[in-house]
């Protein structure tokens, strides 16, 4: 490939060449292990990176995109308005950030509380369908992880489901970090499973949102419909 002078178009490039290194890897994992490709979504984790460097994983055919960091996202979304983006908040939600998430994301990922449930529901514009919700479970009790224990996510899920402004779609974690595969599987199996339990009572959870950079081969073969990956994408995480 020719040397490219333009800084923004170099990083342009890159952008675009993880993103395809991180697709085929979902492809491959969807073959190995059975899934339709089609089934798990992609959501790429831009925080803390610039507008510039979503625009040009959106112009390399990504649309969903994940954020922590409220403020920084409020910027990008105006920024990138013109854009079909589907923003995901996929951080910690504390009370007086629900009202911005209620109306300017599509997707909370890491609902864990009833309180910030209801608020996102009361809170969520009228003219907009439902905001997609799924609820954080620790899955593996880390003491450094927020979420829910296993027992305690099907009476948090009963109370969501009657909540109109909101549609309880699934589950999410972030498991320990592991490198062995096998190992890597059994977190994401133990929320497979929760799942399938919370439908046989009756709901009708579609999402499990699970899998990062290091572990979306193993997140794949264990049911993952939605995998978080921003460092395979866009590089280490800015300061």
């Amino acid at each position: 490939m020719p040397q490219i002078a333009d800084p923004a178009r170099a990083n342009a490039v890159d952008v675009a060449a993880r993103l395809a290194d991180v697709r085929r890897r979902i492809d491959d994992a969807a073959a190995r292990f059975n899934r339709e490709p089609g089934d798990i979504h992609l959501v790429a984790i831009s925080k803390t990176k610039p507008a510039a460097q979503v625009a040009a994983a959106y112009d390399a055919g990504q649309t969903d995109f994940g954020e922590n960091y409220l403020q920084d996202a409020l910027a990008k979304i105006e920024t990138l308005a013109d854009r079909g983006i589907a923003w995901h908040f996929v951080g910690d939600i504390q009370s007086n950030k629900t009202r911005d998430i209620a109306a300017c994301f599509a997707w909370a990922h890491a609902v864990d509380r009833f309180k910030i449930a209801r608020r996102l529901s009361e809170q969520r514009p009228e003219n907009a369908a439902p905001l997609n919700v799924c609820i954080q479970v620790n899955i593996d009790a880390q003491a450094s992880k927020s979420g829910l224990a296993p027992e305690e996510v099907a009476g948090l899920a009963d109370r969501m489901a009657e909540l109109p402004g909101i549609r309880l779609r699934g589950l999410m974690a972030i498991p320990a970090f592991s490198a062995e595969f096998e190992l890597q599987r059994r977190p994401f199996a133990a929320l497979r499973e929760l799942r399938d339990q919370l439908n046989q009572a009756g709901h009708a959870l579609d999402t499990l949102s699970m899998g990062m950079s290091a572990d979306i081969e193993a997140a794949i073969a264990e049911g993952a419909t939605h995998v978080r990956v921003g460092t395979a994408i866009f590089g280490a995480r800015d300061s």
